[in-house]
């Protein structure tokens, strides 16, 4: 939970930022957003989210 919360609070940093900067215009940015609250309710979600899991587990495992 903590790490999916993180995501997002992260993602939607980055979106602010690209729309403010020009990067990208909101109705493409509105729309990058729906298509990732659609795919979430598909059946493919717990596999992206299994994936977006074992990912940040491995980037907390490398010790520097």
């Amino acid at each position: 939970m903590a790490i999916s919360l993180s995501v997002v609070l992260l993602l939607a940093i980055i979106l602010v930022v690209m729309i403010r900067g020009g990067s990208i215009k909101a109705g493409p940015a509105i729309v990058a957003a729906l298509f990732g609250f659609f795919l979430a309710s598909t059946g493919m979600a717990p596999s992206i989210n299994t994936f977006l899991n074992s990912l940040a587990d491995s980037i907390n495992a490398i010790k520097f």
